[in-house]
């Protein structure tokens, strides 16, 4: 039998979610790259999902802490629209997918695992990408390092990546 390790795993199993918002809490750091925090416009911001379901699953959110789109105010709202466009451009060129899910998880019974804090997710796909690990040991195989990734994207976004 082989055994696939997913150490990342246990830092969001223990995480206590009624502490904090993650999204607030990442968009106050300092250090873009730690919080893999992509693009920042004057609303909202693009970063990489710490948990991802597959290489590259992005979430666009306001900076404000705002529970659902209809909170939004217009120029929040746009700015989201348009990152969101720009984030599946940017991930075309970095990674270059097949396809793209977008979701939004309005509530907890709606799936949200942030309900406080409206986020909009964008998931490269790739033909054939589905396979039996999700279904039978609940683990998703992530070909690549998410701080791999985010060099890729970077690059693919012509902005130069700081020594660290």
């Amino acid at each position: 039998m082989e055994i696939i390790s997913a150490g990342w795993r246990m830092e969001y199993i223990e995480n206590d979610s009624g502490k904090e918002c993650i999204f607030c809490a990442r968009v106050e750091g300092c250090d873009d790259r730690e919080q893999l925090i992509l693009r920042r416009g004057k609303a909202a911001f693009v970063l990489m999902n710490r948990y991802p379901y597959t290489t590259g699953h992005l979430m666009v959110a306001p900076y404000r802490h705002v529970a659902t789109m209809s909170g939004l105010t217009e120029e929040e709202a746009s700015e989201v629209m348009s990152l969101l466009a720009w984030s599946e451009n940017v991930l075309a060129r970095a990674i270059n997918p097949d396809g793209f899910n977008v979701g939004i998880n309005i509530g907890k019974c709606a799936g949200a695992g942030v309900p406080g804090h409206i986020h909009v997710h964008i998931v490269p796909r790739w033909e054939g990408d589905t396979n039996f690990m999700p279904v039978v040991s609940e683990t998703r195989v992530l070909p690549e390092v998410l701080t791999d990734t985010y060099r890729k994207i970077k690059s693919a976004m012509g902005e130069e990546e700081q020594a660290g």
